[in-house]
């Protein structure tokens, strides 16, 4: 019995065969997205995810008030709630648009701002 449990912590299974270790799921995730075709969708969450704490950072008043709703063929789309918002992200943009290209693994070449409109 305490030969198995020794085993056990060594990183083999009952029967003797190397098990493999516990990865991190950050470690897991691209290659399961890939896997089932989730690719953009986990580039899109990523990237939403880096938005947020880029306006956090560089434009907290802006935070609750846009989003980061779309990532393809290297635009990124805003979308403000308010027009005021919108032309403050617009002028920002050089400093965002650089800020998310470091942020983020998929290349981000241009960020369109819209207002949303009620």
């Amino acid at each position: 019995m305490n030969r198995e449990r020794d085993r056990n912590r060594a990183g083999s299974d009952s029967e003797g065969r190397r098990s493999r270790g516990m990865e991190p799921l950050r470690d897991l995730l691209p290659e399961t997205a890939r896997r089932f075709g989730l690719e953009e969708e986990l580039e899109l969450a990523a990237a939403i995810a880096a938005w947020q704490a880029i306006l956090t950072e560089r434009v907290p008043a802006a935070v609750g008030s846009c989003r980061l709703v779309a990532l393809s063929q290297g635009i990124a789309s805003v979308q403000a709630d308010q027009p005021i918002v919108a032309q403050e992200l617009r002028l920002r943009a050089p400093e965002l648009l650089g800020a998310l290209r470091s942020a983020v693994h998929a290349p981000v070449r241009q960020l369109r701002v819209t207002a949303r409109h009620v």
